[in-house]
């Protein structure tokens, strides 16, 4: 299984447009001023409580959207509600040692990589626990990413990001916001800074690195 080409990879993560101050409850435009923004952003990330307290309306439902772009390629039965997933991983980046973040998409990239850990984690126990039953191992092959995904595909996709990841960590980060969060080009390359005709180019350049990863993985 490798990644298509069509871009449909889920919902289209689109910013927020209103949103309510942690404080004061007062209603404001989410889309703060790129400086401001990034004051309150460095501040959360310093350890600064209300900031952070500030922050995270600021930015639920941009992180919504791509957890429920994420749960929505995972096979039928998931019980893991999209809001459950934003709450996981916000503790996640909370406690993490890495909180020097840049600005928005270097935010919004940092979430991703922690919902990735966090399905990947879930898949893992469910795999255990099937495998404990005597289920037989199933064979990665090709398809859509727009389908669902089970828990043994999950973890051969995420192996060869991570393989990927060794090689060039540029386009492991292109493949986890296309394939993890949903995103379509333009997108990343708003998350990025880049223009999307780089992104298409590399996300070329992933696809094919990535397949031949996968095909290469051992049994």
């Amino acid at each position: 299984m490798v990644p298509g080409d069509d871009g449909r990879f889920g919902p289209v993560l689109r910013a927020p447009h209103t949103g309510y101050a942690a404080s004061t409850g007062e209603e404001r435009p989410l889309e703060q001023p790129t400086n401001q923004f990034t004051r309150i952003l460095q501040l959360a990330g310093s350890g600064d409580t209300a900031a952070a307290a500030e922050l995270f309306p600021l930015v639920y439902e941009e992180l919504r959207r791509v957890a429920s772009a994420q749960l929505g390629r995972e096979s039928p039965g998931q019980t893991l509600q999209p809001t459950a997933l934003v709450h996981e991983a916000w503790l996640r980046l909370s406690a993490g040692d890495d909180r020097t973040w840049k600005n928005r998409g270097h935010f919004v990239a940092a979430a991703t990589e922690a919902m990735r850990r966090i399905l990947v984690d879930r898949a893992r126990r469910k795999l255990r626990l099937k495998r404990g039953a005597g289920a037989e191992r199933v064979e990665l092959e090709e398809s859509r990413l727009a389908s669902p995904v089970e828990d043994e595909k999950i973890l051969e996709v995420n192996a060869a990001v991570d393989r990927l990841e060794a090689e060039s960590a540029e386009l492991a980060q292109i493949v986890k916001l296309r394939f993890f969060a949903g995103m379509n080009h333009l997108e990343v390359a708003e998350v990025l800074g880049v223009n999307e005709k780089t992104v298409r180019r590399r996300w070329e350049l992933a696809r094919v690195r990535l397949h031949a990863l996968i095909m290469s993985a051992p049994e």
